[in-house]
Formats: C-alpha cells, structure tokens, sequence
C-alpha cells in the first residue's frame, strides 16, 4: 500500500492521489510493482526501499548518489488470544532532494501521529522529519516497556497464588520481548550517533534541542530496557528454584509413602510363598490368632516408621517454613 503527502498551508499535512514533488511517499508492505513505480518516479535505488522489507534488517545508514536511508527498529505489539506480545520491525526512512520515502511492513504508530496532525512536519525538511519521527521511536519504546513492567506485575502476582506453565511461558515471552528491544535501541543508539553529524543538526538551534530531546528519551529507555530485563531474569531464576523446591518437597513426600508401603509388602512376600505362618497350628489345631498377631505387629512396624520419618525429614522443612514467616513478620 502506498499513500501520498504534502504540506498545503499553514504546513497542514494532506493526502494526494498521485506523487509530486517535496512530498512524503508511506510504505506499508509494498508489492513489487508498488516498488518500480516509487523507484521510477523518486529516482531512490531500489535496493533501499527493500531494505527495509527485510524483518532482519538491522538499524544502519547508508548514503549514496544523493539520496540518504535511516533504517531503525521500532516496537510492535501484536495482539493475540494469548495476550499482547511485543517485538521490533525495522522502518526506512529515505530521502533525497525530491521526496521523503518511509517503508515498513507494518503501519506505524508514530506516522499516524504525522498523518492525523498530532505532530507537525514539513515533506520539504527530511532531517526536521527523521528527528520527529526518532523522537516519537523513542517514546513509544519507553511505552512498550512501561506496558511489558505491567504485565510482568501481573503475572508474577498471579505466580505468587499458583505456580503455572502458562504464567512461566508468558514471563519468557516477556523476557525475550527486552532482549528485543536491547538490541534494538543500541542498534537505533548508533544511528542516532551518525545523524548528530548532519549538517543541519549541528547548525540549527531547534533541531539541535530536538536532537538531544531524542537522545534523553532514547538513553531512559535503554536504562529502563536494561533494569526491567535483570529484574524479570532475577524473577525467573527465583520462580525455577520454588518449582525445584517445591519438587523436591513432593519427591520426598512419595519417598516416604513407598518407604512405608514397602514395608508390609516385604512382610506379606515374606509369608505369600505357600509359607506357613508361625505357630498357626498349635496343639494339633488350626488358628488365626498368628495370622492377626503378625498383621499387628506389621502395622506397628509401620506406624513407628512413619513416626521417625515425619520426625526428621518433613518435621523440619515445616519447622523452618514457620521460622522464615515469623521472621518477616
């Protein structure tokens, strides 16, 4: 899809049907066709406006024969029935002295901020044009990341009532998601770096204060990338060891009940193998009595055993559990 447009007056920005000069050209996952006519009409390589097609893409600037390409990665949040995931899609930002050129492919929150006049920008000043557009980047990560802080709350809070695979899941999603976007804002960090040098920055007063608007909301959202990403990789280490704990507690907890049905199974081998029972006979006549007497004294066995079982290995993890809540009390 390709849309068209331009400044009327009072830089009002609108859509045209066709391509004119000094205009902005919006890329949304163009077709092939789409693409030879923007190269026909632009004279842009068509190379560049390819580039950015690509989901690998990494953030990088290129220069060449009159025309300069800015490609960064931006955030994305992709809503499913599992719940919103986020991620990053690289967008060009291409321009020479004829037109301005964004692809991408996916639309983007930040030009529909430029489309709907939220924020004003002139097709006739592209450095004015990238410096809005990273601005607005660098806002919408750091609101990404204040989304993903949210859900993290969330689901741990869910975690603290019952431990689930699927509260697990969607915090390594979570956690993958800033993997994400570390990379992505130290790849957009050194694009932003290359664009410092543009003559117009270092010689303009106001896209100079712009620029360094860009840079502290770019700098906030790595630090802010970072904290989040330590925090729910402490949380994850913390939630595995509860699971293992709790695993082991469950272990021992069936280590003691086989202990204790092995024992009047053992007993009950012993006298299963057409062996008399002691003393079932006695003066010449058959009784039960030794039958129950060894029953008994099975179950006593039993009844001991679980005794000093319970006594000094589930006794003191009980023991040490109250200990702890006392403590934080």
């Amino acid at each position: 899809m390709i849309n068209f447009f331009i400044n009327g007056e009072n830089d009002v920005l609108f859509r045209i049907e066709k391509y004119e000069k000094l205009c902005w050209v919006d890329m949304i996952n163009p077709t092939d066709d789409e693409v030879d006519d923007v190269v026909a009409a632009t004279g842009i390589p068509e190379d560049m406006i390819k580039a950015a097609l690509d989901e690998e893409e990494r953030a990088r600037t290129e220069f060449d024969d009159g025309c300069s390409m800015f490609v960064v990665d931006c955030p994305v949040i992709e809503e499913s029935d599992a719940g919103d995931s986020y991620s990053t899609l690289p967008l060009g930002i291409i321009y020479n002295k004829n037109c301005i050129v964004t692809v991408c492919l996916k639309g983007n929150p930040v030009l529909k901020d430029f489309i709907t006049g939220r924020v004003k920008i002139s097709c006739d000043k592209p450095v004015g044009f990238i410096l809005n557009f990273m601005y607005g980047n660098a806002k919408r990560f750091l609101y990404c990341l204040k989304q993903i802080d949210r859900k993290s709350h969330r689901v741990q809070a869910e975690l603290g009532r019952t431990l689930k695979n699927e509260e697990i899941l969607q915090l390594l999603d979570l956690e993958n998601s800033l993997v994400y976007f570390s990379t992505s804002l130290s790849s957009n960090f050194k694009v932003h770096e290359k664009l410092s040098k543009a003559e117009a920055v270092a010689t303009r007063e106001d896209y100079r204060d712009l620029y360094d608007d860009m840079v502290i909301e770019s700098n906030q959202a790595i630090e802010m990338c970072n904290i989040y990403k330590d925090i729910l990789s402490v949380s994850m280490d913390a939630y595995g060891s509860v699971i293992s704990n709790n695993a082991n507690d469950a272990m021992k907890k069936l280590t003691v009940i086989t202990i204790l049905l092995a024992i009047p199974t053992m007993i009950a081998g012993f006298w299963g193998m057409n062996m008399p029972v002691p003393f079932q006979a006695f003066n010449g006549e058959t009784s039960s009595v030794w039958f129950w007497l060894v029953i008994a004294c099975t179950m006593v066995l039993t009844v001991a055993i679980a005794f000093i079982l319970f006594r000094y290995m589930i006794a003191p993890t009980k023991r040490s559990r109250r200990q702890k809540r006392t403590r934080k009390k």
